[in-house]
């Protein structure tokens, strides 16, 4: 009962300060994308928290990033960050081991990689799926969740589900792509061509990160999410 008391606390504290989303995955050895070696011998779940970007900041960007954008998705990772600092301190203040890993920290531009994937923890904790565009799709989101996850020992019940596929017919994605990195079938995505991309709009000078939010912002979520109640959504 401790465990879950202090999962609600959790839940509360990221609520109050405005992360709306969280869920609980549990940590196998053999994700693909945990690059942190030895973790998973002890820390065996991962909390993921989930801020959605501002749908107006997102209507700004046109035919690529902008200042504006740039500095809303900064923050958000700032947010994000700060947030799971805070729960990382509250569980080992209740004695349990907490690893707060960054929400933007890429150890591998040219694969879009990190030391975790938020995105797998996410699909892993039931929030959505993965779309077309290689993102999170949250039902009521879209891919605007950006998200971060704290590993940790706390014993938590959770029933990881990979979601299944629900964009639908939905091709906003695909449409809107400026590299043609996004396909039909999720597999099919070009993580080169999409990072590429993002190359070009750094050197254009429109931020001085690599992002684009074209298809995070036309993802509607919901729209081709279909039934609701079939998804495990914590939140």
């Amino acid at each position: 009962m401790e465990a879950v008391k202090l999962l609600a606390d959790l839940k509360n504290i990221a609520g109050e300060q405005g992360l709306p989303v969280m869920g609980a995955a549990i940590l196998d050895g053999d994700m693909k994308t945990l690059q942190l070696e030895g973790v998973t011998d002890t820390l065996k779940m991962a909390l993921v928290f989930g801020f959605p970007l501002s749908r107006a900041v997102l209507n700004t960007v046109k035919d690529g990033p902008n200042q504006l954008y740039f500095h809303h998705y900064r923050q958000a990772n700032y947010l994000l960050d700060r947030v799971a600092l805070r729960i990382g301190y509250e569980l080992e203040e209740k004695g349990f081991r907490a690893i707060p890993v960054a929400a933007s920290q890429v150890i591998g531009w040219e694969d879009q990689q990190g030391h975790v994937s938020h995105k797998e923890l996410a699909i892993k904790a039931g929030l959505g799926w993965k779309g077309r565009n290689n993102l999170l799709v949250h039902p009521e989101y879209g891919s605007r969740l950006r998200l971060v996850s704290v590993l940790t020992d706390l014993p938590v019940d959770a029933a990881p589900l990979l979601q299944e596929f629900k964009c639908g017919g939905c091709s906003a994605c695909m449409n809107i792509c400026p590299a043609g990195a996004i396909k039909e079938d999720p597999a099919d995505f070009e993580h080169v061509s999409c990072f590429e991309m993002l190359k070009e709009f750094k050197r254009q000078g429109r931020t001085s990160q690599y992002i684009c939010g074209l298809c995070v912002k036309v993802c509607p979520g919901k729209k081709d999410a279909g039934n609701k109640s079939q998804i495990n959504n914590r939140g």
